[in-house]
């Protein structure tokens, strides 16, 4: 029997291999959940003018210590509305926040800082140079860069880039992944089954594991276990997807066929057998430039594998910097025992006390139980090795 290979050997394997994708220029209002290809500069500054960071008076004078001035309010500047004139001494002007601040003003005071009677406000104690205005440029200079190749958008990085005048942005075009699966006992979600007969939940999981990951998943349906069918299936995904991801039939019976099927479409096989639990029989190939990932039938381990592998491969199409699982720090509320020969990725629930966020690992670990995985958030590493680890023990978790 082949050696199993490590996690991060398996992963290096997968990551030495896979180049991003192309870019294409996106609309800043579908921008949301792509990758940047390309640095964004901003076109302007932001502020673009002194603006007024309160609700309040632009006033000139300066009081000082505990004094008061009284000033005489001569005009309104609203957002989108300046003041038609500059301020003079002994008077005011109403702003908004986010206004052009007259010329000739010296600070904003806020509104609950003064007193108003009759078009006069009474200044209540001091207020420094500068006070509540905001400076052109503040946030970003004009051609200065906003957001760098391989950002990951969100909210506010799109917010950002609008902000600072950015109508398009070049992004890493979303990879097109096949989602092939395979067994003869697989019948769609609420058809009749027969005896045997399973319902397929592999290829709906791993499709939305896909789309969270930001790739555009084509379910190609199921293909029984049947060689030749597997051997076109797999040679028609091969042309027309940027990736292939396989579930069942990567193990070692004699109605695993996906390997030999595979060989013929000369897809060459990378590695077969990752020192995981659950998950061990999964394989990686490649195609020319074409990733091809056989994860196991059993749900929670295409779950696991793909989580573990399939996705930091499409985080490395999308070229984000950093591709590999970012685990997290827990404490354990329950023991787990330890194997000897392979790590293991235990389900569990997460919950916060205090500041510290506790463990509960699921009842069930079996890697068909998918319903109890579905009550799960969190996969707990557990090294191989003797004995357990304790109540209280601190654990690296994968966040699901």
């Amino acid at each position: 029997m082949a050696e199993l290979l490590e996690l991060r050997e398996a992963q290096a394997l997968v990551l030495d291999r896979i180049a991003p994708t192309g870019a294409e220029r996106v609309p800043i209002e579908r921008a949301a959940g792509r990758v940047l290809a390309e640095p964004v500069a901003a076109t302007c500054d932001l502020p673009r003018f002194p603006s007024s960071a309160m609700d309040g008076f632009a006033v000139r004078w300066a009081p000082a210590g505990d004094e008061s001035a009284r000033l005489r309010v001569v005009g309104v500047a609203a957002a989108g509305t300046p003041s038609a004139r500059p301020l003079g001494p002994g008077e005011a002007i109403t702003i908004s926040t986010g206004a052009v601040v007259p010329e000739g003003a010296a600070a904003v005071v806020p509104i609950e800082h003064v007193s108003e009677a009759d078009g006069v406000v009474t200044v209540l104690g001091s207020v420094a140079l500068g006070d509540n205005i905001r400076r052109p440029g503040l946030d970003v200079a004009a051609g200065d860069l906003v957001l760098e190749p391989g950002v990951r958008l969100g909210p506010a990085q799109v917010a950002a880039l609008a902000a600072a005048g950015a109508s398009e942005a070049q992004c890493r075009s979303r990879p097109r992944v096949g989602v092939l699966v395979t067994g003869s006992e697989l019948r769609p979600p609420g058809s009749e089954l027969g005896p045997g007969e399973i319902y397929e939940s592999n290829g709906l999981m791993l499709a939305a594991q896909l789309v969270a990951a930001g790739a555009v998943p084509a379910q190609l349906g199921v293909v029984p276990d049947d060689r030749g069918k597997l051997e076109q299936t797999i040679e028609r995904a091969l042309l027309g997807f940027d990736m292939l991801v396989t579930s069942g039939g990567a193990s070692a019976g004699e109605r695993d066929l996906v390997r030999e099927a595979q060989a013929a479409a000369q897809v060459e096989e990378v590695f077969h057998g990752v020192a995981i639990k659950p998950g061990k029989p999964v394989g990686f190939g490649m195609r020319r430039s074409h990733p091809v990932f056989n994860l196991p039938g059993n749900p929670v381990s295409s779950l696991v594998c793909f989580e573990l592998l399939v996705r930091p491969a499409v985080n490395a199409l999308l070229g984000l910097p950093e591709p590999l699982p970012a685990f997290d720090d827990g404490t354990l509320v329950a023991a787990i025992r330890r194997g000897p020969r392979r790590d293991e990725y235990v389900r569990a629930s997460t919950r916060r006390e205090g500041s510290d966020l506790l463990l509960e690992p699921a009842t069930g670990q079996e890697s068909h139980m998918i319903v109890s995985t579905a009550k799960a958030n969190a996969l707990v590493h557990v090294p191989r090795g003797d004995g357990e680890l304790a109540i209280g023990d601190r654990v690296r978790f994968l966040p699901l």
